[in-house]
């Protein structure tokens, strides 16, 4: 009887079985997933030759929808499993295209019995040639003018199967629910191009963008999906072929343009681009004085809106809905400013976006985004601890609730008062109705469907947090904290390797990104894989930061490493003296990483009596896995109303 026969494929050190779906490195087997070792075979059996994102993406993932993230995190895992370093590679990424295999391999008959036979040297590597792969740049598609030589950006227009079929956000067990019944399409906006040649200006040409994205994204929610500004701010300043970004936002419509400012007028270019062949639907040019700014952004959205209604050809073109406008353009140009500043997310950027949003008050009291503005300013400046939590929440309710006075349909202001009621107030049913009425006004606001899902997530309602995390990430597929946050309920959920992973896709995006690091950190703490944690600490945080101190003698604290604890806890007191920043956070890590208990649920108890934010992930959060047994601690779930 013959015995079954298969390719053996060997490269380096390494050989790969395709019959028992074995790698191995040496005569030692090499862990890798179901999906890793497709992906792997797939590279292989095409070294030398660019296999496209699109190519794996069927070949791996042939029987479900899955998010392009899924392949990154993957080809990670691979590379891990290879022991990739600097030096060392064996997957090359072709930038906008997909990988490429390229270490020489050869084959040999392997056998149930016999792993190899006399080895074939495999055939001459085959590379295709850019323009056989396809990333068309728009400055060769006919029509473009000068605007391709822009190409830092303005609006993006995109569409792709939203509706039945869905966008499944998947992680290995969660996924999202399936979106309404019928498909819409969807439009990302790319950054406008700056031409005034004053890097001061960017906040006006940032601003524009934003004002657009919230335009277009209110003209009609159920039939018109428009990409987030974070995701599409990724685009900023690059030179990203219109192929690659269609395909990264999963759109069909891209919209570009530029705005140029100076003493008194402004003039907007844009034209509207459909992805599946880069034709030139629509170009518009206007020139008008700086006064007409608000009214012309509507012109330009009906502009666009009717554009997308010749392709739909059962709608008929919806009237942009005006936002609340400001009474002056100077309010206006302020307010831009407040939100250039509020989008950096740093202590520095809240402080001056909260004088520019003050500054805009006082020359239109009656602006309502401008509240909405200030509220959400002060209250992440309060939940990311930048100041004592009694200090800014009082004031981002009174701004919020002014804002919502003004105008009641401003999404914002209410999802920044369910930010409050959580946060703040520990007012449970309240944060949920406004973030419902959140999503009900603008079920395009990303953000709304961030901060509810993280709301769910504390409850421990896991599935319907995956379903609006999904929501969210569907809408702003290019944001770290978004896909963070993500990470995070997969955390709270005991789902550690997948939280990992999912960090991993978004330190891969944006290597610097440090809360991701954080939640790989914790979850091989729950792992107990301490040395792995300590490696994340080192690898990229802050060297002498709070956080570094903290979090290090709470990894070696669960380790059981005294001296480096020690040393880590002096250095955490000494840099924290002086410091105006609420701690708190930072000091339950230390008390339950170096098993002082009373101290932690002292520390916990002041913290609910002073509305801290930090008591708010209790009764899901693995780290306090060891207070769950203290009548203490159930009556504190209780009081928060967290409890059974």
């Amino acid at each position: 009887m013959s015995s079954l026969t298969s390719n053996l494929y060997k490269f380096g050190e390494f050989s790969l079985d395709p019959q028992s779906r074995v790698l191995r490195r040496g005569g030692t087997t090499v862990p890798l997933t179901p999906k890793g070792f497709d992906l792997l075979l797939l590279l292989i059996q095409n070294t030398g030759r660019i296999v496209t994102k699109d190519e794996l993406m069927k070949a791996v993932w042939r029987d479900s929808f899955v998010e392009e993230s899924n392949l990154t995190q993957t080809i990670f895992m691979v590379r891990k499993a290879l022991d990739e370093t600097v030096d060392r590679r064996f997957i090359l990424t072709v930038q906008g295209q997909g990988y490429r295999f390229l270490v020489p391999v050869t084959e040999s008959e392997a056998s149930s019995t016999v792993e190899a036979v006399a080895a074939v040297p495999k055939a001459e590597p085959q590379v295709v040639p850019r323009a056989v792969v396809g990333t068309t740049d728009v400055g060769t598609t006919s029509g473009g003018g000068g605007f391709s030589r822009w190409r830092l950006a303005l609006l993006g227009i995109a569409a792709l199967f939203i509706g039945a079929l869905g966008i499944y956000w998947v992680t290995l067990r969660w996924r999202a629910t399936t979106p309404s019944a019928s498909e819409r399409p969807m439009l990302a906006i790319l950054p406008f191009t700056n031409l005034t040649g004053d890097a001061a200006q960017e906040y006006f040409s940032d601003g524009l963008t934003e004002e657009m994205i919230s335009q277009l994204g209110n003209l009609d929610p159920q039939h018109l999906g428009v990409i987030a500004r974070t995701s599409v701010m990724h685009y900023k300043n690059g030179q990203t072929p219109l192929s690659q970004i269609g395909h990264e936002l999963g759109v069909q419509y891209v919209l570009e343009g530029s705005v140029r400012r100076d003493a008194g007028r402004v003039r907007i270019t844009a034209q509207l681009i459909q992805m599946s062949d880069q034709s030139h639907l629509w170009a518009r040019e206007y020139d008008r004085e700086l006064r007409d700014l608000l009214a012309l952004q509507s012109e330009i959205a009906q502009g666009i809106a009717d554009e997308i209604h010749l392709t739909l050809s059962d709608r008929h073109p919806s009237e942009v809905k005006r936002a609340t406008a400001a009474a002056s353009y100077e309010a206006y140009d302020l307010y831009l400013k407040g939100r250039y500043f509020w989008n950096k997310r740093t202590g520095d950027g809240f402080r001056q976006a909260a004088n520019y949003f003050q500054e805009a008050i006082s020359k239109d009291p009656n602006y309502a985004r401008a509240y909405a503005g200030l509220a959400d300013t002060y209250g992440l400046m309060s939940t990311w601890y930048q100041v004592p939590q009694n200090e800014f929440m009082p004031k981002a309710r009174a701004a919020a609730l002014r804002a919502l006075a003004i105008d009641e349909s401003l999404a914002e202001a209410h999802a920044s008062l369910g930010l409050i009621a959580e946060n703040y107030d520990y007012d449970w049913a309240g944060a949920e109705k406004e973030f419902r009425r959140t999503i009900e006004l603008d079920p395009q606001y990303a953000t709304g469907h961030q901060w509810y899902a993280e709301y769910l997530a504390w409850q421990g309602r896991f599935e319907e947090a995956f379903a609006e995390s999904n929501r969210a990430r569907q809408l702003d597929p290019m944001s770290p904290i978004i896909a963070t946050d993500h990470a995070v309920i997969l955390y709270y959920s005991r789902q550690y390797d997948q939280a990992i992973e999912q960090c991993r896709g978004v330190l891969e995006m944006d290597p610097g990104f440090e809360h991701a690091r954080a939640i790989i950190m914790g979850s091989y703490v729950q792992e107990k894989k301490f040395a792995e944690a300590a490696e994340e600490i080192d690898r990229e945080l802050s060297a002498d930061s709070p956080w570094n101190w903290a979090t290090k003698t709470y990894v070696y604290g669960k380790w059981g490493r005294r001296e480096e604890t020690e040393r880590a806890l002096a250095r955490f007191e000494k840099v924290t003296q002086g410091s105006r920043a609420n701690w708190t956070p930072a000091a339950l890590y230390i008390y339950m990483g170096t098993g002082r208990k009373d101290q932690a649920m002292a520390l916990l108890e002041r913290a609910y009596v002073e509305h801290s934010n930090a008591v708010v992930g209790l009764k899901v959060d693995p780290m306090y896995d060891p207070l769950r047994g203290d009548p203490r601690f159930q009556e504190l779930l209780r009081k928060l109303g967290l409890g059974p």
